[in-house]
Formats: C-alpha cells, sequence, structure tokens
C-alpha cells in the first residue's frame, strides 16, 4: 500500500522585503536562476508519510509553520527543498472563502468553486441540493457572499468541499469558526467520512479535537517536526509544555530544586533530598492508576524532629492534592547529620495523563511554617479522553422509569 502524502526533508523558503525596492530585485535575481540573499525559513526538514485510512492531527503554536505545511500538502505552494509526493484527490479546506469570489452569490459560488475541484454543471447541479442542506445559509445563498458573516462562508465552504468524498480531506481551524450546531454538523461528517476509510489532515488548536478525530499528531515548533506519534501522547507532551511556559512566565520560578544558596540554609529546615519512586533525576514515567512514592530528608538545625508537606501540582503550579505529615501523626525517622528521612506512597494514582510535579516543602516540628520546598517532574501516562485532573470512579445508569 501506497502513502497518499510523503514529505521527505522538506523545507520552505520566503524572501524577505525590508524596502519596497527588494521585491523588484527579489524577482530578477529569481529570472537570473539565483535565490534570494535574504529568507525567512517557514519550514526545515519535514519528514513524515500519512497512509491511506489515516488520520494526523497538527498541533503548534502561532506561527510554527503549520497552515504553510498545510499549503505545501495541498499545493497551493511548492516547496523549497525535499521531496514531496501527493496522491489521490485532496480536498482542502485552508483559508475561510478561498476559491470563492465575493460579488458572486452563494449559489455562483458553489458552481465555481466545484468546477475548481473538477466537477462540471451538470455534476454540481446533482449535489447542489446536498450542499444547500448541509450548509443551511436559507435565502442567503443568492446574496453576494461580501455581505456574508464568517460563519456563513465557512458554512459554504465545507459543504462544498465535502460534496465531493476526496481521498484527503486537509482542515486548518474550520472547526473553531462555526456555531456550535454546525461543528457538531462537521464533527458528525468527518466521523462518517473516516469509518469509511477516508483520510484526515486535521490543524487545531483543540487538542480535543486532535484527540477525537485522529490516530496521529505532529508537532511542529519553529517549523521544525518536534514530535510524531500517536495523538493522545503528542497531545499530552504539548499541554504540558504549555503548561509549564504558563507557569515560568507569570512566575519568578526558574528550577525545580532547593531555592537559595545551600550553606544560607544550615540554620534553617529544608528539604535536603527528594526522589520519585527512588529516582533522584529527570522526569519520572507512571502508568495510569499506577504508584507514586515520594520519598527524601528534611534536614533540621535543632534536632527536633521537623514535619513535611508532600503535594502534587499540574505543570501549571494548579493545586491538586497536599497532606502533612503532622495530620496523619507521622513521625519522619531521624538519620545522621541532623537529617530525617520521609516516604509516603500513592496507590491507584487517580490523576488523568500528563505532565505534574510533585513537591516536598520543610515544615518547622509544630506545622505552623512552610520554608523552602523542592519539586520533581512526572508524567502519567495513558490513554484517556477524560477531563480535568482526576478520575472519579462513577457509572452510568438508566434513567428511572
Amino acid at each position: 500500500m501506497q502513502a497518499l502524502i510523503q514529505l521527505e526533508g522538506v523545507g520552505k523558503d520566503y524572501p524577505l522585503s525590508h524596502k519596497s525596492g527588494h521585491q523588484l530585485a527579489q524577482v530578477w535575481a529569481r529570472l537570473r536562476g539565483t535565490e534570494p540573499t535574504e529568507v525567512f525559513t517557514a519550514l526545515k526538514d519535514i519528514s513524515f508519510e500519512v497512509m491511506p485510512g489515516q488520520s494526523l492531527g497538527l498541533l503548534g503554536v502561532n506561527g510554527a509553520g503549520k497552515s504553510t505545511l498545510l499549503k505545501l500538502i495541498s499545493g497551493v505552494v511548492k516547496p523549497t527543498r525535499g521531496v514531496l509526493k501527493r496522491r489521490g484527490r485532496i480536498g482542502a479546506l485552508l483559508e475561510l472563502g478561498a476559491g470563492f469570489h465575493p460579488e458572486y452569490t452563494g449559489r455562483d459560488n458553489i458552481f465555481l468553486a466545484s468546477a475548481l475541484m473538477g466537477l462540471t454543471q451538470e455534476q454540481t447541479r446533482e449535489r447542489i441540493d446536498g450542499i444547500l442542506s448541509f450548509a443551511d445559509i436559507g435565502t442567503h445563498i443568492d446574496q453576494p457572499i461580501k455581505h456574508y458573516s464568517s460563519g456563513m462562508v465557512v458554512r459554504l465552504g465545507f459543504a462544498v468541499a465535502t460534496s465531493v468524498v476526496p481521498d484527503v480531506l486537509i482542515t486548518d481551524e474550520v472547526l473553531a469558526v462555526g456555531d456550535e450546531s454546525f461543528q457538531k454538523k462537521c464533527m458528525t461528517w468527518i466521523g462518517r467520512y473516516l469509518d469509511n476509510g477516508g483520510t484526515l489532515l486535521l490543524c487545531s488548536h483543540s487538542t480535543y479535537h486532535i484527540e477525537k478525530l485522529c490516530q496521529r499528531a505532529a508537532w511542529l515548533d519553529h517549523g521544525r517536526l518536534h514530535m510524531l506519534g500517536k495523538a493522545q501522547e503528542v497531545t499530552r507532551h504539548y499541554l504540558a509544555w504549555h503548561e509549564e511556559k504558563g507557569r515560568l512566565e507569570n512566575s519568578n520560578e526558574t528550577s525545580t530544586g532547593p531555592q537559595g544558596n545551600e550553606a544560607d540554609k544550615n540554620g534553617i529546615y529544608h528539604v535536603k533530598q527528594m526522589a520519585l519512586n527512588d529516582q533522584d533525576g529527570g522526569v519520572v514515567s507512571i502508568d495510569l492508576r499506577g504508584q507514586l512514592t515520594v520519598s527524601g530528608a528534611v534536614y533540621s538545625p535543632d534536632g527536633r524532629t521537623p514535619q513535611v508537606a508532600v503535594g502534587v501540582v499540574r505543570a501549571d503550579g494548579t493545586p491538586v492534592y497536599g497532606i502533612v505529615s503532622e495530620m496523619d501523626d507521622h513521625s519522619l525517622q531521624a538519620g545522621p547529620d541532623g537529617l530525617y528521612a520521609f516516604r509516603i506512597t500513592f496507590d491507584n494514582l487517580p490523576l488523568l495523563p500528563g505532565r505534574y510535579l510533585a513537591r516536598s516543602h520543610a515544615m518547622d516540628p509544630e506545622g505552623l511554617r512552610l520554608f523552602d520546598h523542592v519539586e520533581r517532574p512526572f508524567d502519567v501516562q495513558g490513554d484517556s479522553r477524560e477531563l480535568g485532573y482526576v478520575h472519579l470512579s462513577h457509572q452510568w445508569l438508566s434513567p428511572l422509569p
């Protein structure tokens, strides 16, 4: 079986124009067969393939190169480097109103867009009732589309694009524009299209849509393919990156270790050691409903037994759970050099997949004052489309008669 889409080392450059004369110079450079001296590299060394019946979601912040990649695949622009192969009929919804003429009515634009897709007028007439029913814009169909709202334009565009079932459907944030009822209609159509063996490339900022509709996902970052894999795995790492980025932007946190100079802490209670599942470095991976053990040692400057607070927060700093040894009347175990060891285990961890931080806080023996803290990251692995941070045991029941 051959891939419908195949990219090998694909890159795309755009010439930069700082002044009006630069554009003319770039034209002359093209005519002479030379490359522009100043370019912006939108895509770098992209390689992957999409087989028939597969669905691939594209993730990335604005400017990561997602739209450029879809334009390359759909044939709107050509790559600067690399090899790009396409097979089969490709239906692309890249921009609102792409292929529409603003002065023409919606009905006229149906025939125009259909002709661009290779349909004859007779074939379009056979499909027009279904197109009008799907778009559901009423009498506006005979008005110039320059008077349409963005939602009406995307309704019409999606209805036309899906009137001819393509081998590959490419969509760029289409589901983010229409109203809720139209989004539901689009989701139903795409689901049916995939069930019938269709191939989908979906660009979206919604990880919910990516996980619901796509088997695999590709994360683009600064024009490079940062990660490619199972949709839920890629979206989990993508969301964790966003959460950590937001936390650092909104706070002064710059490290995951004890704050301050170690010599300055000799006179205060502080966390001296910390490990997750007996690993004291790196990101620890835990299976869904697995076990998390937080262990370490707290330094006591006066020989009195300190308390320790252990908590879990989401990667963006949102608190999930916390417990203090004093709450359970638990005493830390005394050791050499003023260290007091602690160890706590969370069985059948109810956290949903994602990136979390386990934190240990040193506290005085009375459990009143909180001193420094140490944190270690861990990932909960697994496939789950539940929302939020934790799994709550539940059961669906039939309504009472």
